[in-house]
């Protein structure tokens, strides 16, 4: 499932930011009776799985409410009800949003309640819902990446798939020499993509030191990762479109950019948007730095329990349900095109379907093995809203050459320092 996008999540920074929820809501029955929790997302599917759970769990019913997706004003809504203490209990959150519904202090420590089946997720899947080991809600899917690329130019070009980023640089020159009218891939300047690469390169954009927030978007880490796709623009050999534009899809289907390094849900992304060459696009890995066997993350999310829940332990028990039961997780990965966050639910024999669009290759396999490698020490921070907007117009600005990929992580960098410290965030010099 995609990532939230950016636009409409300004109330996290203009309001919700320094909230403390305000007691109630989010069940309608005490501790001792019967349950009903009300749980508020958007992603396709999720209202099958409730109707699942509750055909078979009569004294814990959940109400489904689906509002609009986060970043559209989802998050908005949710950070509203819980200033007015009328949040639900549960809530569909993103990784990239989460650490800013704990700075706001509206979720609940539910870390006894999980710890049962701690061990159903990856330890860095754990670090996108809770801090310091404590869990505030529970994963539903990750969002690994992967290299989609069109195997019929491949082949015909005699270009083998790069295994490294070398490689890679040197794939996109053999695609300019063998038509110069194509280029490898488009520039990522979607900054939630883009972060995935950073994530991958062992370029952290913040830390937590005691009790304060470090950011580094422009640490040598990230100046690497900056500066290799600066070169590839700089020397011409890939595409500059607008990031989800129509003439980038054009170009998909029409065999003018060749490949994708993008997350799971890039595959039906291009699938939806480049009909013309069904079948001709096949997965593989993500490409290394080198001789590290790591790959980045660009989205996913959890089900949060927020802190107006007063029945904590039964929301609990329905969102790991969610995400581990396998009539729930088929649910999920035909509706959602999800890759489940649980091992369980990884192990879902859905997975290993082939795929007609990409030449009937089983591509979530391949998926299935990389979320195995995300590089376990990344942490998004509690002003994503004001990085992501900063860092996008920043990387929206590269392809007219009125800035570089490191003159936006620079007023990315300043622009999250700024508004830290206006949101009284204690901040690691």
């Amino acid at each position: 499932m995609r990532r939230a996008r950016l636009a409409g999540a300004a109330l996290l920074a203009a309001a919700g930011i320094m909230l403390t929820a305000c007691g109630g809501g989010g069940t309608e029955a005490s501790d001792s009776g019967p349950a009903n929790i009300t749980f508020w997302g958007w992603a396709a599917g999720y209202e099958k799985s409730v109707a699942l759970w509750n055909k078979t769990h009569p004294d814990i019913q959940v109400k489904y409410e689906a509002i609009t997706d986060g970043g559209a004003g989802g998050y908005d809504k949710m950070f509203t009800a819980a200033k007015a203490g009328k949040a639900p209990c549960l809530a569909q959150v993103g990784y990239e949003t989460f650490s800013s519904f704990l700075a706001a202090g509206v979720l609940q420590d539910i870390s006894d309640h999980v710890e049962p089946q701690r061990d159903e997720f990856a330890d860095w899947v754990w670090g996108n819902v809770g801090v310091n080991g404590k869990a505030y809600g529970v994963p539903v899917d990750t969002a690994p990446m992967a290299m989609f690329y069109r195997a019929d130019l491949f082949k015909d070009a005699k270009i083998a798939v790069p295994k490294t980023w070398d490689e890679f640089t040197a794939a996109a020159a053999k695609v300019k020499a063998a038509d110069p009218s194509s280029r490898l891939m488009n520039l990522p300047t979607d900054p939630y993509l883009y972060a995935g690469f950073a994530w991958q390169g062992d370029a952290p954009w913040f830390g937590v030191k005691g009790d304060a927030w470090s950011v580094s978007l422009d640490s040598s880490a990230n100046t690497k990762v900056a500066d290799y796709w600066q070169g590839l623009f700089d020397k011409q050999l890939v595409t500059s479109y607008p990031a989800f534009d129509a003439a980038l899809y054009s170009a998909w289907s029409k065999g003018k950019v060749w490949a994708e390094v993008g997350p799971v849900w890039s595959a039906s992304l291009i699938r939806d948007n480049a009909a013309g060459s069904a079948g001709k696009w096949a997965v593989a890995p993500m490409p290394r730095w080198g001789t590290t066997d790591a790959v980045g993350n660009s989205g996913g999310s959890a089900t949060a329990v927020m802190k107006d829940c007063d029945r904590p332990k039964e929301a609990t028990e329905f969102a790991l349900w969610m995400s581990t039961n396998d009539e729930s997780v088929s649910n999920l990965i035909a509706s959602a095109a999800i890759l489940p966050a649980s091992k369980s639910g990884l192990a879902n024999t859905a997975l290993d379907a082939p795929q007609s669009y990409y030449g009937d290759q089983p591509i979530y396999q391949t998926f299935r093995e990389e979320a195995a490698k995300v590089n376990d020490t990344w942490r998004w921070g509690p002003v994503m809203s004001t990085t992501a907007t900063g860092l996008g117009d920043g990387l929206g600005k590269v392809h007219t050459k009125k800035a570089t990929f490191a003159d936006a992580l620079a007023g990315a960098q300043k622009g999250t320092l700024d508004a830290l410290r206006a949101q009284g965030f204690s901040v690691s010099e």
